[in-house]
C-alpha cells in the first residue's frame, strides 16, 4: 500500500469512531510535507504497517505495555500529588500492548531524524543507540525509577525550567491561540471532562479549539483558559481514539482506547493527578511546568547522550507495567545481536524518508 492510500484509508477508518476536523487534517498534511521529522510524528499508522513488514522478528519479541508512538517530543514535565516536578513520557494516545522493541526502535529513528536536521541535535547514530539501550537496560534491571527533578537529574531540571518555559512566555503563547469557541460548539462531554479537573466548576474560562500536535492532529481538541485566585490556569481536552495498530492489523476500531489509562497507571511513575480520561476525552492540566518539551527545547540540552539515556530509562519505566515483563525482556535482550537496534532503526529510517519523498511528490 502506498503512503497516500494508507493515509486516506486510515483517516476513513478513524472517522468511523471519532469526529474529525477537515481543516485540521489539511493543515496536518501540509506539515507532513514540510519536514521528515514532522512526517514521522504524524504517521504512526504508517509506522505500524512498515514495522510489521520490515521488522517481523522484532515485532514478536516479548510483549508489554507500550507507548506505541514514542519519539523525542513525547516527553514532558508535570507536578505530582506532592507538588514535585517530574519528567517523563506525557503522551499515551497510541498506547497498546506491543513488543518492547517497538518503542525502542521508534525512539531511535526519531533521534536519527533529529540528528539529520543539522547541528541543533548533533549526535552520531552509534551513540544514539548506546545511550537509549544503556538507559533502558539499567533502569529495567533495577526495577525502574521515576525521574523526580528535585534532588536528582540537574540537567533535566535545567531543561525543564529554561527560558522558553517561563510563565510570561508560556501564557503569551497560550493566549495567542485561535479564536474563542462559542459555547454551543464545545461538546457537553468535553466541557464536563474539563470541569472534572478544574478547581471551580463555576469558573468562567475562555475555550479555544487548538490544532495542536501532529499524531493527533485532526481530532477535536479544546483548550480552556481562565484566571483563578490571582493567576492563570489552563485545562486541555482531547478526543480519545483507538490505537492505529488496530487499523494496521485490519481490525475494527474500538470505542476510545482502553489501554491508555492502563498503561499510565501500571507504569513505574509519579502520577500526574490531573491526567485522566473522562467521557471519551483525555483531560490534563497545562502550565509552564506541565507540558511537552519540543525539539527546539531539547536542542538546548548539551549532553544529548545523557538525555537519550534518560529517555531509554523512562521507556523501561513504562514497560515495567507489563505483567512479568522485566524477566522476559531481559532474556530477549541477552539473546539479541549487539547491533540489533541500529540495524532496525536504519531500516525504518530509510523507509520513513522514502515515504516522505513519495508523499511530497504526490
Amino acid at each position: 500500500m502506498k503512503i497516500k492510500q494508507a493515509t486516506r484509508e486510515f483517516e476513513s477508518w478513524l472517522g468511523k469512531t471519532i469526529k474529525l476536523v477537515p481543516e485540521d487534517l489539511t493543515f496536518k498534511h501540509r506539515q507532513m510535507m514540510a519536514d521528515p521529522f514532522f512526517f514521522f510524528r504524524a504517521t504512526f499508522y504508517r509506522w505500524c504497517q512498515v514495522w510489521l513488514e520490515e521488522c517481523r522478528p522484532l515485532a514478536h519479541a516479548a510483549t508489554t505495555s507500550a507507548v506505541g508512538d514514542l519519539h523525542l517530543e513525547n516527553f514532558g514535565t508535570w507536578r505530582d500529588a506532592e507538588g514535585r516536578l517530574v519528567w517523563g513520557v506525557n503522551d499515551f494516545d497510541e498506547a497498546h500492548p506491543m513488543a518492547f522493541t517497538n518503542d525502542l526502535v521508534r525512539l531511535t529513528v526519531s533521534a536519527f531524524l533529529a540528528a539529520d536536521s543539522g547541528p541543533a541535535f548533533e549526535i552520531k547514530r552509534p551513540a544514539i543507540c548506546r545511550g537509549i539501550l544503556r538507559g533502558y537496560h539499567d533502569n529495567l534491571k533495577k526495577g525502574g525509577e521515576p525521574y523526580v527533578l528535585m534532588e536528582k537529574h540537574p540537567l533535566l531540571r535545567e531543561m525543564a525550567v529554561q527560558d522558553l518555559r517561563q510563565p510570561p512566555q508560556f501564557w503569551q503563547r497560550m493566549d495567542a491561540k485561535t479564536a474563542t469557541v462559542a459555547a454551543k460548539e464545545v461538546p457537553s462531554s468535553a466541557r464536563i471532562a474539563i470541569d472534572s479537573i478544574s478547581p471551580d466548576i463555576h469558573l468562567e474560562m475562555r475555550i479555544v479549539r487548538t490544532p495542536k500536535g501532529l499524531g493527533s492532529l485532526g481530532r477535536q481538541r479544546f483548550l480552556a483558559m481562565g484566571k483563578w485566585e490571582g493567576g492563570m490556569i489552563a485545562r486541555e481536552a482531547k478526543a480519545v481514539a483507538p490505537s492505529s495498530l488496530l487499523w494496521a492489523e485490519g481490525r475494527k476500531p474500538t470505542r476510545g482506547n482502553p489501554y491508555l489509562d492502563k498503561t499510565v497507571r501500571s507504569a513505574v511513575r509519579c502520577q500526574d493527578p490531573f491526567y485522566e480520561t473522562r467521557k471519551g476525552w483525555l483531560v490534563r492540566r497545562l502550565a509552564p511546568d506541565c507540558s511537552r518539551i519540543d525539539l527546539a527545547e531539547l536542542s538546548h540540552h548539551h549532553d544529548r547522550a545523557l538525555l537519550l539515556r534518560c529517555m531509554g530509562g523512562e521507556t523501561a519505566n513504562i514497560h515495567l507495567g507489563g505483567k512479568k515483563a522485566r524477566r522476559r525482556i531481559l532474556k530477549d535482550l541477552e539473546e539479541m545481536p549487539e547491533d540489533w537496534l541500529q540495524r532496525a532503526a536504519e531500516k525504518l529510517h530509510n523507509r520513513c524518508l522514502a515515504d516522505w519523498e513519495k508523499f511530497r511528490g504526490a
